[in-house]
């Protein structure tokens, strides 16, 4: 089994640098997407706070992150920080391993195991 990286982060924005914000958010993820090592790399916009980003990254391994970090679009990046957010930037990094998705490891469900209704608080 290998490791996965996955970084999840918060940024507040202030509001009248938002759309700045968003630009830098979508050079910075094109940019990095072509990274080696780089399996996903995205912002996501806040549902209750429309000026808060979620900056959600998949990366190969602990290497491909370190080497990210010192490339020209991420520092380019990083000197914006300053101008855009409100308040502090909290961020996660989780190293993950990836299961065999093997069926060989699977019990069935039987029809009174399955689930007639979604859980609570699914958005449909």
């Amino acid at each position: 089994m290998s490791t996965m990286i996955i970084v999840q982060g918060l940024i507040p924005l202030l509001p009248d640098a938002r759309e700045k914000a968003l630009g830098l958010a979508r050079e910075v993820s094109q940019a990095s997407l072509s990274e080696p090592g780089c399996l996903s790399y995205d912002f996501y916009v806040g549902l209750r706070d429309p000026n808060t980003l979620m900056l959600l990254q998949e990366w190969e391994s602990l290497e491909a992150l370190m080497r990210h970090f010192n490339t020209p679009h991420v520092e380019a990046f990083m000197r914006e920080l300053p101008h855009i957010v409100s308040g502090e930037i909290v961020t996660r990094r989780y190293a993950v391993q990836a299961v065999d998705d093997g069926e060989d490891d699977l019990e069935p469900v039987s029809d009174g195991d399955a689930l007639d209704e979604p859980p609570p608080n699914v958005v449909h």
